[in-house]
């Protein structure tokens, strides 16, 4: 099996536009300030992987890293653009994180890597219900991210139940994203 690619997507830093549940309860510049530190940290902790960094909105001008390429997420709700980035690399293992997971490092992606040497799918769960990372190798469900209540604690059992029972599906540790001042506090 070939290396997977690693994807992160992200929101292009701009205020205002990247984590507003955080910027109710801090700010939007320091909002911003987390934002652009957690996009900078991943994108150092996936420059040791073959990479991506699928950005939104498309016509963002943004190139934080010259090593590591920069692609249009595309329209559509979320969902739609992770199928969209899977689908674009088809034939290989792919592994998409977000940006807003300040546990997240290379470790964790190491070991999804091993988990898709054995698995159709690793998910690592996050511990709002949702999940910071998916991986799937080129079997994978035709629709995987259909009918999924997106930022819900039923995001991860929703897009579980995409995945036939044939399918081989691993999960990581569970950690916690920032999305509101609670969360940024208990860490």
């Amino acid at each position: 099996m070939a290396e997977p690619l690693v994807i992160l997507f992200a929101r292009a830093p701009r205020l205002g536009g990247v984590k507003r549940r955080l910027a109710a309860g801090i700010g939007e510049v320091a909002a911003l300030r987390f934002h652009r530190g957690q996009v900078a940290r991943m994108l150092r902790e996936i420059r040791r992987f073959a990479s991506v960094l699928a950005i939104t909105p498309d016509r963002a001008r943004f190139q934080p890293a010259p090593c590591v390429p920069v692609i249009a997420q595309g329209h559509g709700d979320l969902g739609v653009r992770m199928a969209r980035a899977f689908a674009r690399y088809r034939r290989r293992p792919v592994i998409l994180v977000g940006a807003d997971i300040p546990d997240l490092d290379a470790e964790i992606l190491r070991a999804a890597v091993r988990a898709l040497r054995g698995h159709d799918a690793v998910f690592g769960p996050a511990a709002d219900g949702g999940y910071y990372l998916v991986g799937m190798t080129a079997r994978r469900p035709s629709a995987p991210f259909a009918g999924v209540r997106w930022s819900s604690e039923y995001a991860l059992a929703d897009t579980l139940a995409n995945f036939p029972r044939r399918h081989r599906v691993a999960l990581l540790p569970v950690l916690a994203d920032v999305d509101t001042p609670e969360n940024l506090k208990n860490h």
